[in-house]
């Protein structure tokens, strides 16, 4: 990385395969890289697929304003004050053709949900209750029958189907209709609305702040990052992500348990540093 590459005014990580550690902890280094980043007048914003309650134990990660954008784009969440500020939801007229296109299309897929509210679970979706979610406090039941709450982000699982084929079959099923994401979980397909993506939240807050894409570093790993590194104006992965993400960044950093990211900012306020 050369001077001639231009210093952002905004860095958006994703948290899990990139800024976190392999076991879900963040080091003193990546902390502190953190700190001196926004120290230097650069904002920090979190970008990932966690449910809003997933970031309440990582709230000092996300700086000065608080802000994390969760659930691939679906939530813009206030950490602090664990409060959702906004939601892109799924229609529920859309969620009523995909469950039952998929009931059709995957013989035995079982679905969970991510609302404002909190999660909801059939009875016999994988890790039912989800996790972070306390036993008893998740609504269980079929889908179809939920509390009207909007669905942010809808998730299926069909266990005993091969994962790439599963997912290769819901792909087909939900088309263009909505969005489906892929951050790393086997098997897991990952539904949100037409157009919410990672890229669009991280857009929508941005322009708030005035800043544009050509002033934003994104790191990521995962297929579910590759619409916001697509769009940013400098994307990095790290050395562990896959292989599609691999192939399309301008750079490659080091890996999460390396503390990639961190060696990355590094660099960059090294360059940022009065000389």
């Amino acid at each position: 990385m050369g001077d001639a590459v231009p210093a952002p005014r905004l860095v958006a990580t994703d948290l899990d395969g990139t800024l976190l550690r392999s076991d879900g902890t963040v080091s003193e280094r990546t902390r502190r890289a953190l700190v001196e980043i926004e120290r230097a007048g650069l904002e920090v914003v979190i970008v990932t697929a966690r449910p809003p309650r997933w970031m309440d134990e990582l709230g000092d990660l996300v700086g000065e304003h608080g802000i994390a954008l969760c659930g691939n784009g679906a939530f813009v969440y206030d950490v602090r004050a664990r409060t959702v500020l906004q939601e892109n939801p799924l229609e529920d007229e859309l969620v009523a053709e995909l469950v039952g296109e998929l009931r059709r299309a995957v013989p035995g897929v079982c679905f969970a949900a991510e609302r404002r509210t909190g999660p909801y679970a059939e009875p016999h979706y994988p890790q039912t209750p989800p996790p972070g979610a306390a036993p008893g406090q998740v609504p269980v039941g079929p889908i179809e029958a939920r509390d009207p709450a909007p669905i942010g982000k809808l998730l299926a699982r069909a266990p005993d189907w091969d994962p790439v084929r599963f997912l290769t079959v819901v792909e087909t099923v939900v088309g263009s209709r909505a969005h489906l994401g892929y951050s790393g979980a086997e098997g897991l397909a990952e539904i949100t609305g037409p157009g919410v993506t990672k890229a669009a939240a991280l857009t929508a807050w941005v322009a708030v702040l005035g800043v544009h894409a050509e002033d934003v570093w994104a790191f990521g790993d995962m297929p579910n990052d590759l619409p916001m590194l697509r769009w940013a104006g400098r994307s990095f992965a790290v050395a562990n992500a896959d292989a599609r993400v691999l192939a399309e960044v301008d750079e490659v950093c080091g890996a999460n348990d390396e503390d990639g990211v961190a060696g990355a900012l590094e660099g960059l306020l090294a360059r940022l540093a009065p000389r």
